[in-house]
């Protein structure tokens, strides 16, 4: 499949992304927000199916060994994969389709579908990484401790990444990121070379 809208957004847990995936979900009827499969348990108001498919070790392993996952890894001791199915069902549907993924995810799906666009989204420094995890208030100080220096690795990967989105002016990453998805309709590979001749000198001769 040559042709595809693919949005994958990356960035440390903190960054803001679940809020600009909520705000691209409001304004893209046709968005299938690829919701991610995980070990770990849900955090108080998450629910399963709408945010994250919550499962046990065993049932995420078995589903590793059937080939179930587009991309899977493991960080902070739990599993999370993406499901592929979902994925091509919702490409074969010309939908566009918005992964919220990390680092290692977003290899995966570019070698997959590398003409997928890519957003690292972050914070303007570590000190204001850390002051909204505490406000936060779901992690200890040892697991934020953990979530910087994660969050610092994967800073080192920002130049595989199409767009580098600060997340420090709200309404101005949400115009940002809008600008970007609704970019994603004409981009070159949305007009194979061989369709458009075609289309274009239709009844003439060259």
């Amino acid at each position: 499949m040559d042709a595809y809208r693919i949005l994958i957004l990356t960035g440390p847990s903190g960054a803001g992304k679940s809020t600009l995936v909520r705000h691209l979900m409001a304004h893209f009827e046709d968005l299938y927000f690829s919701i991610s499969t995980t070990t770990r348990p849900p955090r108080a108001g998450e629910v399963s199916g709408k945010h994250y498919h919550f499962v046990n070790q065993e049932t995420f392993l078995e589903g590793i060994a059937r080939q179930e996952f587009l991309e899977w890894a493991r960080v902070h001791d739990h599993y999370y994969g993406t499901s592929l199915v979902p994925v091509q069902e919702a490409l074969k549907a010309d939908r566009l389709v918005l992964f919220d993924i990390d680092v290692q995810g977003h290899k995966s799906v570019k070698q997959i579908y590398p003409k997928a666009t890519s957003i690292f989204i972050t914070t303007k420094n570590a000190r204001v990484l850390q002051e909204r995890l505490e406000q936060r208030a779901t992690d200890s100080q040892e697991v934020i401790a953990q979530r910087l220096a994660n969050a610092y690795a994967e800073l080192q990967a920002v130049d595989q990444f199409d767009y580098v989105l600060i997340n420090d002016d709200l309404a101005q990453a949400q115009e940002g990121i809008l600008w970007v998805a609704k970019t994603l309709s004409y981009k070159q590979q949305m007009f194979p070379k061989e369709r458009l001749c075609m289309a274009w000198g239709k009844g003439f001769k060259f």
